[in-house]
């Protein structure tokens, strides 16, 4: 009614106030126009009500500009940017600082100093472009002074935050609320959306579909340019993110990081509206975070991000559970970081089962090889606990050693999480009222009977109701007065014919169990539930139907829960002390138990205690087990990779002996046909020796004379010249001396290796004169008519010369040919060695 009511008059009150009272001269009356419009906001929200003023920024009089502006500084004052929206009035900043009036701009001075206090520069891209740059440097100065103030606080609550906050949230110590509001500031200019599809080049899907890497980059780059605007408008996508999902598998990088750039853009200009396209890009995008190269990685969780910023956290999880388990470590890796971003940038905390499901895949983590994988597995974690809270995340907790709770509170500690999860309060109990009306129909247990039903052992309270403060101890029992129990008088019609207290008839018959320990605990002096020991703070008005709303029903059949206080009604017990659902503990919580029940619950007790002991022992035990199964399989590859490079090591080393063997049978038989080659030359060099040396030879000329020639006759003589002494004249026959001839020149042996010939010819007659050198071949033939001349001996000499030289050749020859055997057999020996 009250909402109603001021829907339909803010129209018609909130511009009459404000030119009237906040324009009025008189303080109070001031005081009260803008107490009357911060109620309105407080009643309703701000938006209606920044509204119904901005119109009056317009205003033909500068002090009802003034004063609304005021106003409107008082309203971000107390209610902040998160519960009014400030994106309406930061537009109008520029006009307001360009009025001829000395107040209004002041005024808008002082509003725009309070937008800092809780937008700082994030509120410039509105309207700082368009003050003059004197404006500009006054605001920087005062800035500077709320620069360093701590963040504002809420200083009134809307009547809808003030419900929330009577659920279950307190003031702080100076009676100021302190309402924390985890919505963010939606800051983000209002752009046109802009239909891009127009733009995208027709053959857009032949050129990405090129075998050339350079036809689909800069198909991907005209791309780019034409979806390249804040807000996109939105249209038939398809084609264009399946092609660019395609391109994440690319073999080329500057295709992979143009595509995931074209993918951001896409989502940030569609916003809500890619999130039908998330399933096409998203798994294409996380397979590619396998590449190592850190724009290419940045590129695609860039990309994520925004995709993730177009759908929600719930939409993406599955996909990023299913690659947390992905075989490539760099692809882990980057999907874990992912994650970390995800969750400090979500608004709404995740569900119960999202979180599980999370907090086991990141439990997993915490054992994985790789140290960055694990802080990263435990920073996940602690942004999970930050978010959700101890009472969430203590199950997930159990099991981890001390070194691992300690580095995850760390993580948890330094976080800065948008999102909080709120447990929603539990509504004000019902109010008490005629015990006819509180015991409810058919036997309904009452609140009063459920709190005594949960102060029974081994039950929970009901939802909704907390946890009943503990009875006050039994009077003792010979205090306890008989009587108390006796029907009280009463005007109430009937009321004479309701039975004692000790047999109720209200149409529903009491257990049959129930009513001799009731009557024996009557006689003993302890009180029964009838005397509201269950609810000391409230005094029962009719003891007559006080027992049935106050026992409360048992529970039938075995359960999880049953206790002490599940056991059958009928069961025979030794002493009426034994059924627990009559008998009120105490502060103790043993004051109505036998001696037997306190010895078996402290035996329970005992063996609950010792099987926590053995839990947490079994769980340290299971922690050190797994530590050393992961060393032994990282020895156990160790060894795996040793024993691999050693056995190829052999192998290797194999190979070498059995070429090295094969060289060997190489290098003898080469050795052996060098020795033959050596014997075949050293015979060779025998026979050419001993065809050069030939045996001692006589030769004899004879002198044939004619007619004409002493006396018309000749005369023959023999010359013999000796081999070892080469020059000397031999003895002529007849008396001759060999060194001179009859008209002839002197003939001597002189120059010739062994053998000297001289032949002379007398009377004109014709003699062949024959020398033989040392290989057995003619040296000189001579034909002579007239007599034998000089030039005869002079060319033996030199064919005796060169007999002599070729031989000493013929020596050199093979004695280098004998060294270089002998160093190429040295060699191949030498070769074998090194490689043996």
């Amino acid at each position: 009614m009250a909402d109603s009511l001021i829907h339909r008059t803010r129209g018609l009150t909130i511009v009459p106030i404000a030119e009237k009272g906040l324009a009025s001269t008189r303080p109070a009356a001031k005081q009260k126009a803008l107490e009357a419009i911060l109620l309105y906001v407080e009643l309703d929200k701000g938006e209606p009500i920044v509204e119904e003023l901005i119109p009056l920024l317009s205003h033909k009089q500068p002090k009802i500009i003034a004063a609304t502006l005021s106003c409107l500084t008082s309203i971000y004052h107390a209610y902040g940017c998160k519960t009014v929206e400030p994106k309406p009035t930061l537009k109008l900043l520029p006009k307001l600082f360009g009025h001829a009036d000395k107040n209004v701009r002041a005024e808008a001075t002082n509003l725009t100093i309070e937008f800092y206090r809780w937008l700082r520069d994030a509120m410039k891209p509105f309207f700082w472009n368009d003050l003059k740059p004197v404006q500009q440097q006054d605001l920087e100065k005062a800035f500077e002074k709320v620069k360093d103030e701590p963040p504002p606080k809420q200083e009134r609550l809307l009547r809808s935050q003030q419900d929330l906050q009577s659920g279950g949230m307190d003031g702080d110590d100076n009676g100021v609320v302190a309402y924390e509001d985890e919505a963010e500031i939606d800051l983000e200019p209002e752009y046109e959306a802009v239909n891009v599809l127009a733009k995208v080049p027709k053959d857009f899907q032949e050129r990405l579909a090129s075998s050339k890497w350079k036809d689909r980059k800069e198909a991907l780059d005209d791309l780019h340019t034409a979806i390249n605007h804040p807000r996109i408008e939105e249209g038939q996508f398809d084609d264009i993110t399946r092609g660019l999902a395609k391109c994440m598998k690319d073999a080329n990088i500057a295709v992979v990081t143009i595509a995931a750039n074209c993918v951001e853009i896409l989502a940030k200009g569609l916003k809500k509206g890619f999130a039908k396209y998330r399933s096409i890009v998203v798994q294409p995008m996380m397979e590619r975070l396998k590449e190592k190269k850190q724009s290419v990685t940045d590129a695609l969780g860039a990309a994520l991000d925004a995709v993730l910023a177009a759908s929600s956290f719930a939409d993406c999880l599955d996909d990023i559970l299913e690659f947390l388990k992905h075989k490539n470590p760099q692809v882990k890796l980057e999907t874990t970081r992912f994650l970390i971003r995800s969750l400090l940038s979500i608004r709404e905390a995740p569900k119960p089962e999202e979180v599980k499901s999370t907090a086991d895949a990141a439990t997993k983590l915490l054992t994985d090889p790789q140290e960055t994988q694990r802080n990263a597995g435990a920073e996940v974690l602690g942004i999970l606990w930050k978010i959700m809270g101890d009472r969430i995340m203590a199950p997930h907790m159990e099991g981890l050693d001390d070194i691992r709770k300690t580095k995850i509170k760390e993580f948890c500690d330094k976080a800065e999480v948008k999102a909080k999860f709120k447990v929603k309060p539990a509504g004000p109990p019902p109010k008490a009222g005629p015990p006819q009306k509180r015991m409810g129909m058919m036997g309904a247990p009452t609140p009063a009977s459920a709190a005594a039903a949960a102060a029974a052992p081994g039950r929970k309270p009901p939802m909704g109701l907390k946890k009943p403060a503990p009875a006050a101890a039994p009077p003792p029992m010979e205090e306890a007065p008989p009587a108390a129990l006796a029907p009280r008088p009463t005007s109430r019609p009937g009321a004479s014919k309701l039975p004692s207290a000790g047999a109720p008839k209200s149409g529903i018959a009491a257990p049959v169990g129930l009513r001799a320990p009731q009557a024996g605990l009557q006689k003993k002096g302890i009180p029964g539930p009838s005397s509201g020991m269950s609810s000391p703070a409230r005094r029962v008005a009719s003891p007559v139907e006080e027992p049935l709303a106050t026992i409360p029903q048992p529970k039938l059949g075995p359960g999880p829960n049953r206790g002490l206080a599940g056991r059958p009604l009928g069961k025979p017990s030794a002493t009426p002390m034994q059924n627990h659902d009559v008998i009120p503990t105490t502060a103790s919580g043993l004051a109505g138990l036998s001696t037997a029940e306190r010895a078996e619950l402290d035996e329970l007790r005992a063996e609950n205690e010792r099987m926590r002991r053995e839990n947490e022992i079994l769980r340290s035990d299971k922690a050190k087990l797994q530590s050393q199964i992961h060393e032994l399989t990282n020895q156990n590859a160790q060894l795996i990779e040793d024993h691999t490079r050693d056995v190829l090591s052999i192998k290797a080393k194999e190979t070498q002996l059995i070429r090295a063997r094969t060289d060997h049978d190489a290098a003898e038989q080469t050795v052996q046909h060098q020795q033959k080659e050596i014997e075949r030359l050293k015979r060779e060099l025998s026979r050419q020796v001993r065809a050069s040396s030939p045996p001692p030879m006589d030769l004899s000329a004879e002198i044939y004379s004619d007619g004409g020639l002493n006396g018309g006759g000749y005369s023959r003589r023999s010359y013999v010249t000796s081999p070892t002494s080469p020059g000397k004249e031999n003895e002529m026959s007849g008396g001759l001396r060999s060194s001179k001839l009859s008209g002839g020149p002197h003939l001597g042996g002189a120059g010739t290796t062994g053998l000297g010939i001289a032949s002379a010819f007398g009377g004109g007659s014709p003699r062949n004169a024959r020398m033989m050198g040392p290989d057995g071949v003619d040296i000189a033939r001579a034909n002579s008519t007239a007599g034998i001349t000089g030039a005869g001996g002079a060319s033996g000499a030199e064919s005796w010369k060169r007999a002599a030289e070729v031989t000493q050749n013929l020596k050199a020859r093979i004695e280098m040919m004998k060294v270089s055997a002998l160093a190429s057999v040295t060699r191949s020996f030498s070769g074998h060695a090194e490689r043996s």
